[in-house]
């Protein structure tokens, strides 16, 4: 549009566009009733408003239209079954898509389902799996426990699930008990949840679980891939299946080695198998307690019935070895009796030969021990009078010598003094000859200087050594 030289745009919302392709949807198939066939697949277990929404699949793939089939035609519909459905196509506006939702207006027939080629391979696949077995979790775990380990998990979720929560809320307090890590995937895809249980296989888990919480019929279809399940029974570890739908059965849950219905049975399911090996182990606990008591009773009263009977043996022999050892005592006491009454009558005719023997001796070295006495006393006496004697003589020695020395001190002390009178004397002569000698030279010099008025230096040296005579001659003096 152009008003004057200015451009102008048509300018819509998003619901006007949406609108306006929803109206434009306008074909024969939209307003005329149109006859379907395929393969019905239910969809939820419960009906809204007397409906049910199921899905219709083509016979040669997966692609599916979603069916609002009528209560009382849906009560003649078998699952899985390939019918001739007449109806008409109903537009819904979803966000920015245009959902068709086909309409059943009536159940026109149903034909035996025929067998397709992935079919076989299903079968294949499900056989392969009976030959190979399925690993009993339950069995598993309680090996796991018994031996004080873990089980490591691995719990594959889709992008943004938030069904983490219900699985953790049925395990409840046994979390604890094993290693669980989460991984997480485009769950709708074959080729991401392939790829990543690639990666998680080689990290040698014991137990892998798809879980997921639900979600539409069509993005369901994921786990009946049979390139996915054929990598699913491949796989070493305890596979566990909880895609949150009860009443459909995909392949996964058929090939797995355990399905649960939801995220929370899950969870739950691991929780009862701890809580049913702890009762186990509890009772059997309790049944080998009984039963210890039991065999330990049974050998505690043999035990004692048999030491009673050997108790009472030898009680028997403990008197009769009493008695006989009585009878030896006795018979032993009356012969020592004798022996010691012979041993005594020897001892006192001994100490009588020995008195008679010894009194001699003993007497004759008492007079000579007396003897031995009377001379050590004379001996001391004498002893006493020589150290007298000689403490005397040693007084007047050192009397003597004390003398002795007084007269010696005062001869050195005069001797000292005539000495030091002769030395002084000798000085003084020789003192007083330089000192007549330097009176000569003043002399000398005093003439000298009266002849030599000016010579002063003469004069002072003159001087000075006159102080310093008179200094040394002060001083010996």
């Amino acid at each position: 549009m152009q008003q004057g030289n200015e451009i102008t745009y048509p300018i819509y919302s998003p619901a006007s566009i949406i609108g306006l392709f929803n109206n434009a949807l306008k074909l024969n198939a939209t307003v005329n009733l149109i006859y379907l066939k395929g393969r019905y697949s239910y969809g939820g277990g419960k009906a809204y408003v007397n409906y049910y929404y199921d899905f219709l699949y083509s016979e040669s793939d997966n692609t599916s239209i979603g069916v609002k089939m009528p209560g009382l035609l849906r009560s003649k519909i078998t699952n899985n079954e390939i019918y001739t459905l007449r109806g008409f196509i109903e537009k819904r506006v979803k966000n920015s898509s245009i959902e068709l939702i086909f309409v059943v207006d009536e159940l026109i027939s149903q034909e035996e389902k025929s067998v397709f080629e992935d079919d076989f391979k299903r079968y294949d696949l499900i056989q392969k799996k009976l030959e190979k077995g399925s690993q009993d979790i339950e069995t598993f775990i309680r090996d796991k426990i018994l031996r004080s380990e873990k089980a490591r998990i691995a719990n594959i979720y889709g992008h943004n699930a938030i069904v983490q929560k219900d699985f953790y809320e049925g395990l409840d307090i046994s979390s604890k008990d094993f290693d669980i890590d989460d991984y997480t995937c485009n769950i709708t895809s074959a080729t991401s949840i392939s790829d990543l249980l690639d990666t998680i296989s080689a990290k040698g888990y014991d137990v892998i679980a798809l879980v997921r919480g639900g979600g539409d019929k069509q993005s369901f279809e994921v786990f009946n891939n049979l390139l996915l399940a054929e990598k699913l029974i491949s796989i070493p570890a305890i596979t566990i299946t909880a895609l949150g739908h009860t009443a459909d059965e995909t392949l996964l849950d058929k090939l797995a080695d355990k399905r649960f219905h939801l995220p929370h049975d899950y969870g739950s399911g691991l929780h009862a198998i701890l809580n049913k090996l702890t009762e186990e182990k509890s009772n059997s606990r309790a049944l080998l307690i009984e039963e210890v008591k039991k065999d330990v009773s049974k050998q505690f009263v043999e035990q004692v019935s048999t030491l009673t009977g050997q108790l009472k043996k030898k009680n028997d022999e403990f008197i009769e070895a009493q008695k006989t050892f009585k009878e030896h005592v006795e018979q032993q006491s009356k012969a020592f009796s004798e022996q010691l009454k012979v041993r005594n009558e020897e001892v006192e005719k001994l100490k009588k030969e020995i008195t008679e023997t010894y009194g001699k001796q003993v007497n004759t070295l008492t007079e000579q021990l007396t003897k031995k006495n009377e001379e050590f006393q004379k001996l001391q006496e004498n002893a006493a009078k020589q150290i007298q004697e000689i403490n005397t003589s040693f007084s007047a020695q050192q009397k003597q010598r004390q003398e002795e020395m007084e007269i010696h001190k005062k001869e050195i002390a005069s001797l000292y003094e005539k000495n030091i009178q002769s030395a002084v004397n000798e000085k003084t002569a020789a003192l007083q000859a330089g000192l007549e000698a330097s009176k000569l030279e003043n002399a000398h010099l005093d003439k000298r200087l009266r002849e030599q008025k000016t010579d002063y230096t003469k004069v002072i040296i003159a001087a000075v050594i006159a102080l310093i005579i008179g200094y040394i001659i002060a001083r010996i003096l």
